[in-house]
């Protein structure tokens, strides 16, 4: 192809040679015009090779049919070799020029076609609603906006990485051990997972491969290869670099709108099922008052034979009372309806309320309060609560007849509640979520009673103060749990 634009051009060169030296013979001034002219239509049209070897052989006819002595290649007068050099140099510099604006204008076509497709592509990819799905259908899209042959990409958070070939076949794989004769195993899933970590681009322009990270920031989320026939023409550095960018992007956005939606959906759940809690446990209460009145007025006569089963009903009784009435707090504080009703109150005052609310039956408790300690901004019951949350907490998972001690101290600008025991201890490695709704440590949820949400509870009433809860404990040596409220400016009495 190449070869017969070369022909062309001297063949055209040759013939305005020979129209004007023949035919018309025209002076040497039109011919060297005419001949400048030709070079600039073989320059636009076919490109600097053609144009320099169009004017050489323009040089040389010149010399030879218009410059004295004609038919030679000498030049005997100097005014023509100025008029030769000049044409010479005009010449050259013509096909330079007219080379160099070609070349430009086809860069800029070139980037606007660039253009063009990145904007295709950012409409198409904008539309994913998963970070997944961006990444999976990035290779086909790719391959569709810049008509490469072949596309894969490494999406790192989930390790996968997704491929597309010529049969527009899509395919996600995690190993690297799969053979396939698809144009887009030419790059191997190794080479892409290394890729995620660099950060240059590496264009193979021979084997037609290019393989950029894909990062938003500095951080990476994945990779991608683009492949062509060799030697064709892939996207320049530039608009890879913004391919990379606008699937970082586009992923990023996925994922969040994704992340939201769960998030939304997560707290609709919740909110059902804290009404759902609400509703059934106030559904419980009411026949289990029934329940209790009843069983207290049969205890009153009863025969010695009926008195125990009695006895049991009416404790199962309060124990799904306080199981009701525990359901009650814990979906009032997921709802944030815990509404406190604050005012300044001894932490003396705290401490006795709680315990005054523990059965009648249960063991003594050691108190401790510091003197003249600062009263506390808070809610009477609900802090009352919080510390008779900890104390049965205490009574539960302690030997009979071990000490059970609730501390009140001064602590900078915050009052200090403390409830120890001498139990089994927490294990380290769930100190971290003992605090959670329905956990109870591996070594007793089974041969000790309860729902595990009373500490839940107390941190939740505690939080609402704008306190914090907290526990120390070393396995076969007791647990210590403590509360701090912010104390304010009185004394206690």
């Amino acid at each position: 192809m190449r070869a017969w634009r070369f022909a062309a051009a001297l063949l055209l060169v040759a013939a305005v040679m020979a129209v004007y030296h023949w035919a018309l013979a025209v002076n040497a001034v039109t011919a060297a015009l005419t001949l400048l002219l030709a070079i600039l239509f073989i320059s636009t049209l076919w490109g600097l090779a053609e144009a320099t070897a169009a004017s050489i052989a323009a040089v040389l006819g010149f010399n030879y049919f218009f410059l004295e002595p004609i038919g030679t290649f000498r030049i005997q007068d100097s005014q023509n070799i100025v008029a030769f050099v000049a044409f010479l140099i005009t010449a050259v510099t013509t096909s330079q020029l007219s080379a160099y604006a070609r070349r430009r204008t086809a860069e800029a076509e070139a980037r606007r076609l660039e253009m063009e497709r990145l904007y295709a592509l950012v409409q198409t990819m904008m539309l994913r609603d998963s970070a997944r799905n961006t990444a999976s259908e990035f290779v086909q899209d790719v391959m569709q906006a810049f008509g490469c042959s072949a596309a894969a990409f490494y999406y790192r958070r989930s390790g996968e990485v997704f491929r597309s070939g010529p049969l527009g076949a899509s395919r996600s794989r995690a190993g690297s051990d799969v053979v396939s004769d698809d144009a887009s195993d030419d790059v191997s899933d190794g080479a892409l997972r290394a890729a995620a970590e660099a950060s240059d681009i590496s264009v193979d322009r021979e084997h037609g491969i290019a393989i950029a990270p894909v990062r938003l920031g500095l951080r990476s989320l994945g990779s991608m290869a683009l492949m062509g026939a060799p030697h064709s023409a892939l996207p320049s550095e530039q608009t890879l670099r913004a391919i990379g960018n606008l699937a970082a992007i586009a992923i990023e956005r996925a994922r969040a709108f994704d992340e939201a939606s769960r998030s939304e959906s997560a707290r609709q759940s919740e909110a059902l099922k804290t009404a759902l809690l609400d509703s059934l446990a106030h559904d419980i209460k009411t026949p289990l008052t029934s329940i209790k009145a009843a069983v207290t007025s049969l205890l009153g006569g009863a025969e010695p034979n009926q008195r125990e089963l009695l006895t049991i009903i009416d404790e199962e009784a309060d124990r799904l009372n306080r199981l009701a009435a525990e359901v009650v707090a814990m979906a009032r504080i997921e709802a944030g309806k815990l509404h406190l009703e604050k005012r300044p109150v001894a932490a003396s005052e705290i401490v006795s309320n709680a315990l005054n609310t523990l059965p009648a039956d249960a063991r003594p408790v050691t108190v401790n309060v510091a003197a003249e300690l600062p009263l506390v901004d808070a809610d009477p019951e609900f802090a009352a609560q919080a510390v008779k949350q900890l104390v049965e907490n205490a009574l539960k998972y302690s030997p009979a007849g071990s000490p059970v001690v609730v501390s009140a101290e001064r602590r900078d600008a915050r009052i200090v509640i403390g409830v120890a025991d001498r139990g089994p201890g927490i294990e380290e490695n769930e100190r971290a979520r003992i605090f959670d709704k329905f956990f109870r440590g591996r070594r007793h949820r089974f041969d000790t009673k309860g729902t595990g949400m009373g500490l839940a509870i107390a941190k939740g009433i505690v939080e609402a103060h704008g306190g914090r809860i907290w526990v120390e404990s070393e396995p076969g040596q007791g647990s210590v749990f403590y509360f701090a409220l912010p104390a304010i400016g009185g004394r206690e009495n």
